[in-house]
């Protein structure tokens, strides 16, 4: 599909972002906004606007009758589902600030944040919500009320605990809602810092609406657009491309079941728009590449001729040919068809995307853009236009949106989209943004015809292949503590989990061993599937306190310590981390074999 229908709610008609879900509603009613899997039903549903409407009413009811303030902050902690949409459209009509949480995060961080941002209110799925809750009970006394989308077993633990069926007053009239400033405070999304806690950052109505509107003006969406909705609706990403967009515009989400059922319901909901992380693209392109390598010779040639030419014809600015014609029909279909057959833009951000996964999949005549943000800028800061698409850049600015480099090369942003600042940390929102009020993203840059390219960063962050960013400093830092630990490199920049690479402090080694029964003679010992794991599950207890993304899932032993001598340490007895990646190739390669 190359064109439809363009109907972008302004933002001055809209006025908050619960106004943007009133007009959409008003103005297409009977459209389908929401498709979702049915599990009790075994097959897919639809929600129009007008359905979604009643839904939202009478979540409004139920909060209105707990007796919440304007600003109260309200969680949710939910998978991507029409229920998280609805509640937070009910939650922000009522002047509530709403503060996504992480499905998968670990116990003691919710609590936090529930603590941190001093929420009332919590919407969870179901019996696995209150499992991972059980623990940290007693410190959610804060809570007016738990309401649950699916029916749950009381417990003394969760007395305020109410299922969403019984907590929503259906088909009551509307209550009368508060006047929102567009300047007011929406939500509280929680990120990782590089140092202590998460930070609480605080978004308004007019960051997020005046970011998801220049986003429409430089990825034009249709009425007739179906997005697949899979990456958490707690991101900014997702949230603001999978969710306000085709609330702006007017198009369909469908609700993925899980990225273990994402190839299915490709082909079965066969989107237009596809919004993802690079990781995703990476799992076909293995896919893809495993298939290609067990064809004839004739086919593997027929394979790279079709990329090859498709690359070309990209770079060439379009067009057609006779041969790519030929090639699209017997190699490129066939792979689009598996993406569901209808795709005409795949948008991809949160982490770097490799060059060679763009070249495979543009060649293949998948219309693949990158873009760029944080969360601190609403979060978009650029995007490739379909017209003017670098692959190895991050995009231009969107429109309204300055950039300049700074000192050291590092990327500035200010526009209206840029965060409020840090919840009750005016330090740390001063070292992000400064007088002028621009932001400071961390980010190392270069920009050419307007295009930015990210070419490193200030500080160590490592970003995993999904969006997920963690600190490694403070990781190995704390991996470190354990006595048999010298020295520690966290690895995973672009990648789809983090390892790690450990020297052994040679006495708690050689008395470890004797304890453990393993034999320190034999020079491979360190390489036995038995002390990697006892080792592993050292660091995991030294790692407790951390995000659940921020989990090590392989390990490689060393016993001689980095040096000086070696080059792998400074003169300030910091590593040298490139120095030791690059002197360690082959070790990480097989950290991640398979991935």
């Amino acid at each position: 599909m190359a064109k439809g229908t363009l109907d972008v709610i302004p933002i001055d008609v809209a006025g908050s972002l619960h106004g943007l879900f009133q007009e959409r509603v008003k103005r297409t009613p009977s459209s389908v906004a929401y498709r979702y899997y049915d599990a009790s039903a075994s097959n897919w549903s639809e929600v129009t606007w007008q359905e979604s409407a009643r839904q939202v009413v009478a979540i409004q009811q139920a909060l209105h009758k707990e007796g919440l303030e304007v600003g109260d902050r309200v969680a949710v902690l939910l998978r991507n589902s029409p229920q998280w949409c609805f509640f937070e459209q009910a939650a922000l009509g009522l002047g509530l600030v709403l503060v996504p949480l992480y499905t998968n995060d670990r116990a003691e961080n919710v609590a936090y944040v529930l603590q941190d941002a001093g929420v009332k209110l919590l919407l969870i799925e179901g019996d696995e919500d209150l499992k991972q809750l059980a623990p940290i009970s007693a410190q959610l006394q804060g809570l007016l009320r738990v309401v649950s989308v699916t029916s749950c077993k009381q417990t003394t633990s969760f007395a305020r605990l109410i299922s969403l069926e019984e907590w929503q007053m259906l088909d009551q009239p509307p209550v009368s809602l508060p006047k929102v400033d567009i300047d007011a405070l929406a939500t509280l999304v929680y990120t990782s810092g590089t140092t202590g806690r998460p930070k609480g950052v605080m978004l308004s109505h007019r960051n997020i609406l005046f970011n998801t509107f220049a986003a429409v003006e430089v990825f034009p969406i249709y009425g007739e657009d179906r997005m697949l909705s899979f990456l958490p609706l707690s991101h900014m990403f997702e949230r603001t491309l999978g969710y306000y967009i085709p609330m702006m515009t007017g198009c369909q989400v469908a609700f993925a079941r899980s990225v273990e059922k994402l190839a299915e319901d490709l082909v079965s909901q066969r989107p237009t728009i596809l919004i993802s992380v690079p990781r995703i693209y990476e799992r076909v392109y293995n896919k893809i590449q495993a298939q290609v390598a067990e064809k004839s010779p004739f086919a593997k040639g027929l394979f790279e001729n079709a990329v090859e030419v498709g690359w070309q014809r990209f770079n060439e600015g379009g067009g057609s040919s006779f041969r790519w014609t030929v090639l699209k029909k017997l190699v490129a279909d066939k792979v689009m068809a598996k993406l569901g057959g209808r795709l005409r833009l795949a948008i991809c951000g949160g982490a770097p995307l490799s060059p060679e996964v763009a070249k495979l999949f543009i060649g293949l005549g998948l219309n693949l853009i990158q873009g760029y943000g944080l969360t601190e800028t609403g979060p978009v800061i650029s995007g490739n236009p379909e017209n003017d698409n670098d692959p190895v850049s991050v995009g231009v600015p969107l429109p309204g949106v300055e950039i300049k480099v700074g000192e050291n090369d590092e990327l500035l942003s200010r526009s209206p989209s840029v965060m409020m600042g840090y919840w009750h940390n005016s330090e740390a929102t001063a070292a992000m943004i400064d007088k002028e009020g621009w932001l400071h993203t961390g980010d190392k840059v270069r920009v050419e015809n307007n295009h930015i390219y990210i070419t490193g960063r200030l500080k160590e962050i490592i970003v995993l292949s999904n969006g997920e960013k963690i600190p490694p400093a403070d990781m190995e830092l704390a991996i470190c503590l354990d006595p048999l630990i010298e020295q520690a490199l966290v690895i995973g920049e672009g990648k789809p989990y983090l390892s790690l690479i450990v020297v052994l402090e040679s006495e708690a080694w050689k008395t470890a061993a004797e304890q453990q029964g393993f034999d320190i003679k034999n020079e491979s010992v360190t390489d036995e599937k038995a002390v990697q794991c006892w080792v592993l599950d050292r660091v995991s207890h030294q790692l407790k306190d951390f995000p659940g993304y921020a989990k090590v899932r392989a390990i490689s032993i060393l016993t001689e310590l980095w040096s000086i001598e070696d080059g792998s340490m400074t003169t300030t007895m910091k590593l040298r981390r490139n120095v030791i990646i690059g002197q360690s190739q082959a070790t990480i390669e097989k950290m991640y074999e398979g991935h």
